[in-house]
């Protein structure tokens, strides 16, 4: 701890005993009880270095709809920055919907959704992170060479190469989700291909933005390998995606990074008690640890489940069985990823299904889980009314087998605080957004290269 060392130095330097004696007593006074347990703070360090010329390029790319099966719904649309990153909702609605944020509705007609996302949108703060290796809720994209191209994605053998990093491998998945971005078979070209296989789509959206000129002369200036229109790949627009995403959402001026910089005055009493319990007496850093405060391991929580879910290939339930669905270990049974923290307050709704609206209830549900999970009502979720997907939202409640598994795999147990405790914690996670976290770095564009509308700001 960089201040703590250096009111140590001065200590050194002062030869009154008084002096040494009052600055130990403030020592102790502000130093957490578990001070060895807290992490470095981040600095820019930590991330990838971004191109501004390339970051501008994706930001032109995330906001424009072309990347889409149907040219509806762009990454902004579930991803908006007015609502830290995310949609506001529980289950997203993806393809076919109308609207944004809380107010999106399911649409109508034949363009109406037929499944709600299975799972919550994350934010997509600090994904840049260089010791970032796993992304998903259930891990099912990380750094390997399983398949000798650097990653283990659902794509396996056939993830394009050329891709820079782990973020710009994840930005190429939403673009061929059927429910996501891509579309229902027969609406689009995009929806068709990715029914024969994922990789055959990401040629077809590639030469999209090689025909529209400012995206080729935009990637022909910011590339060094990109002369021409057709040398344009999937990888490049991936690359810049994550290049945008990188250069306007990492976040490392938190009151808690100032804090663990040695600014004693950054956090206020109540956050340091939150800090304290944090990192001691609620073991929330046991997974919510290192500077990026997640292990990147999975762990059963016991959230209330919802919604279609996901699950193993070919199983027929409605359910969500996490990290299995990915390792096919029994071990990993409704498992999810520890999400990393920074900018926590601006992301609600919490959970991998977005099953809390608010930081006290996740906090709860964490200190007693199977309590929680007693007391919790489908009235709290986050879901836009659609009364043709109804009966499944909530089936697997009637499956009392299935939801005594789930019950069964929690592994947290009880920890007992006080009503003012939780509250010290929730400051503390308020004490994690970043000073600059609702600043526009580049913002949203008032317009885009393919002429399609761009989601507008929203008004909160």
């Amino acid at each position: 701890m960089a201040g703590f060392l250096d009111l140590g130095k001065r200590r050194k330097r002062h030869k009154n005993k008084g002096y040494r004696k009052f600055a130990h007593i403030i020592l102790l006074a502000t130093t957490p009880a578990f001070a060895d347990d807290l992490p470095r703070p981040l600095t820019p360090d930590d991330f990838i270095a971004v191109d501004p010329a390339q970051a501008k390029l994706g930001q032109l790319l995330f906001y424009d709809r072309i990347l889409s099966g149907n040219r509806n719904i762009a990454c902004s649309t579930c991803h908006h920055p007015d609502l830290g990153t995310a949609d506001g909702l529980s289950l997203g609605i993806g393809e076919g919907g109308e609207g944004l944020g809380p107010q999106r509705t399911a649409g109508t007609g034949d363009n109406r959704i037929r499944k709600r996302i299975p799972r919550n949108a994350p934010g997509l703060w600090n994904l840049g992170a260089k010791d970032l290796h796993t992304i998903f809720h259930d891990g099912r994209l990380s750094v390997a060479n399983t398949y000798e191209n650097g990653f283990n994605s659902p794509a396996e053998e056939w993830l394009p190469e050329g891709l820079d990093n782990l973020l710009a491998a994840q930005a190429i998945f939403p673009l061929v989700a059927q429910f996501e971005m891509a579309g229902n078979p027969k609406e689009n070209e995009i929806a068709g291909a990715i029914h024969q296989r994922m990789d055959h789509a990401w040629p077809i959206l590639a030469d999209r933005i090689r025909h529209i000129p400012a995206y080729a002369e935009g990637f022909a200036a910011a590339y060094p390998h990109i002369s021409r229109a057709k040398d344009i790949t999937i990888a490049d627009i991936a690359n810049a995606l994550s290049a945008f995403m990188i250069w306007e959402w990492t976040s490392t001026d938190s009151p808690f990074d100032a804090f663990l910089a040695g600014d004693q005055n950054a956090l206020n009493t109540r956050q340091k008690q939150g800090l304290d319990l944090f990192y001691g007496r609620a073991n929330c850093s046991t997974c919510h640890s290192g500077p990026l405060m997640t292990d990147q391991q999975f762990h059963a929580l016991g959230l209330p489940p919802f919604g279609p879910g996901r699950t193993r290939r070919f199983d027929p339930m409605v359910r969500d069985v996490g990290r299995m669905g990915e390792s096919d270990a029994l071990e990993d049974a409704y498992a999810f990823k520890t999400p990393m923290l920074r900018n926590v307050a601006l992301t609600a709704p919490y959970g991998h299904n977005g099953a809390y609206p608010t930081l006290e209830g996740i906090v709860r549900h964490h200190l007693n889980p199977l309590q929680s999970l007693d007391n919790w009502t489908r009235e709290t979720a986050a879901l836009p009314d659609v009364p043709w997907l109804a009966a499944i939202d909530f089936m697997v409640w009637q499956d009392s087998r299935e939801m005594a598994r789930q019950r069964a795999a929690v592994q947290l147990q009880p920890i007992a605080l006080s009503d003012t405790e939780v509250d010290d914690i929730i400051a503390f996670l308020h004490a994690l957004t970043g000073e600059t976290a609702n600043t526009d770095r580049l913002g949203v564009p008032t317009s885009v290269p393919s002429g399609l509308p761009v989601d507008p700001r929203i008004s909160n």
